[in-house]
């Protein structure tokens, strides 16, 4: 529910175009506008997955952060950890504008951003400046115009090892022509034995390992999901994100945003992506960590993602329309939660309702 004063700086920034509000907001972070919202420390929602300790289980998906302009102070109001990205070597504009749309009704919205970024060099300065205990993924992807895809990502791998806590590997944007074109079979194993040599070279080097995981799309037919998960088993990758926006357009009330080209993000994505992300989680077994994305605007829906097969969960897109109070209600909602169930761990949640969410037709 959104609160009188939330809805006034909503309706606020709602008169101006997406992408300025975004703009905004960041600004609103850099200044302290948005004040921090302390959610305490319940060791029932602390969990280690790759690795890595997180103090709760929500986070900022990519997106948001593109530069790395704010992370620390995303963390500040509630996320456990926040993700950077998608940032490539060198920096790109993007597609052509107006390029990000609000469909109110559906609590939605459309984007074709196109990686627009400042680069490697730029988001790694900002890096270095934060806190070595900050926790802060990498989501790394290749230039539109790259002569060498899978050459960027190592790249990334490169260029962030220093400052990354996790990487996430991005080659399910529906914004740059062909790189979809990555999640299949044969593209798949060339691009994670790469990536994941660069890791294991920077590894050796720093004796520090840091985790890589692969974001994938929604739209996956039951082929491409088998292929996926046989080679991110193979590979040995450190986990999955399940899953970037999709190009589906089925069940909106806004017809005439509809028709605008990218990827649909916000509350219609939630069933899609819970579906796939228990069907992944059936083919790639209990152990392989995965994110949930898509559709997250409440603790119960962030539950249900754990229900699902997820061991954490991000959003991004239901912020536009619930305001930055969101990951602060939702972390206190999961406490809530555990109360309720009497549950000592929110882990005892994880794949519940798996079985539903993977017949689930969507």
């Amino acid at each position: 529910m959104i609160n009188p004063f939330a809805n006034l700086a909503r309706r606020g920034l709602f008169l101006f175009d997406p992408e300025a509000a975004h703009g905004l907001s960041i600004k609103a972070l850099k200044t302290g506008l948005v004040p921090s919202c302390p959610t305490g420390q319940d060791k029932r929602l602390t969990q280690t997955v790759a690795g890595l300790a997180f103090p709760n289980p929500l986070g900022m998906a990519a997106g948001y952060d593109k530069n790395a302009e704010v992370p620390e102070a995303l963390l500040k109001i509630g996320f456990g950890f926040t993700e950077i990205g998608t940032v490539t070597p060198r920096p790109q504009s993007g597609n052509d504008k107006p390029r990000i749309f609000r469909l109110v009704e559906d609590e939605a919205v459309i984007n074709r951003l196109g990686f627009n970024n400042e680069g490697h060099g730029a988001a790694l300065a900002r890096l270095k400046a934060c806190s070595r205990d900050a926790l802060i993924g990498v989501n790394i992807g290749a230039n539109k115009d790259s002569a060498d895809r899978i050459g960027d990502y190592v790249s990334g791998i490169h260029t962030f090892y220093s400052v990354a806590k996790y990487f996430t590997a991005n080659i399910s944007s529906p914004n740059t022509p062909g790189l979809r074109d990555l999640q299949a079979r044969e593209s798949l194993s060339a691009l994670l034995s790469a990536v994941l040599a660069a890791r294991d070279d920077e590894a050796a080097r720093s004796q520090r390992n840091v985790p890589v995981f692969l974001k994938i799309a929604p739209d996956l037919t039951e082929e491409g999901m088998d292929d996926i998960a046989a080679e991110v088993l193979a590979h040995k990758l450190d986990g999955l994100i399940v899953s970037n926006t999709t190009l589906s357009r089925d069940g909106l009330k806004d017809q005439r945003q509809a028709g605008e080209s990218g990827g649909l993000s916000g509350k219609p994505l939630f069933e899609k992506s819970t579906a796939v992300l228990a069907r992944m989680r059936k083919r790639v077994g209990p152990d392989l960590p995965i994110i949930g994305v898509g559709g997250v605007s409440s603790a119960e829906t962030a539950a249900e993602k754990i229900r699902a097969g997820a061991d954490l969960v991000q959003l991004y897109s239901c912020m536009v329309y619930e305001g930055p109070a969101l990951p602060g209600r939702i972390v206190r909602g999961l406490s809530d939660l555990c109360d309720r169930e009497g549950l000592t761990s929110i882990r005892d949640l994880r794949d519940s309702r798996l079985d539903y969410w993977a017949e689930r037709k969507v």
